[in-house]
């Protein structure tokens, strides 16, 4: 009886360690900095790792093209970086905060071609399970 008890117990503790430690490493790891590198990498170098977990599930994309706004999911964008994985953009990339506070920060992405710019202002909000991105717009100048 003694030896079931004790079994019994050693489950209920390893059963506790797990979930305490399932619940806690997705929120250490998704921070505004973490989600912004994330997407400066997937858009300027094709490295795709840990995008799909910085996405909001609600996520929108939107291309300003001449007077024409173009609007995508979360899922269409990922099948569209799909195609060019492990592409490097032959660009600078430069980041600086436009708003920030202790639930949403705004941060534009500028991505420097020759002859043009495209400019992505990315919006990172705090959705209880770390900071993700919610909305995503770009402009070409």
């Amino acid at each position: 009886m003694k030896t079931l008890k004790s079994i019994a117990l050693g489950f209920a503790l390893l059963a506790t360690v797990c979930v305490a430690k399932a619940a806690d490493k997705p929120v250490e790891r998704l921070t505004k900095n973490h989600a912004i590198n994330t997407y400066v990498d997937a858009m300027s170098r094709g490295k795709l790792q840990g995008l799909n977990e910085v996405l909001d599930p609600t996520a929108k994309f939107s291309m300003l093209r001449g007077t024409k706004v173009l609007s995508y999911g979360k899922t269409e964008m990922l099948d569209f970086l799909k195609g060019s994985k492990d592409v490097e953009q032959t660009c600078t990339v430069s980041t600086s905060v436009v708003e920030n506070n202790d639930n949403v920060s705004v941060v534009k992405v500028d991505m420097n071609y020759d002859g043009f710019t495209r400019s992505n202002y990315v919006t990172v909000a705090n959705t209880g399970e770390g900071w993700k991105i919610t909305n995503v717009y770009s402009v070409f100048k």
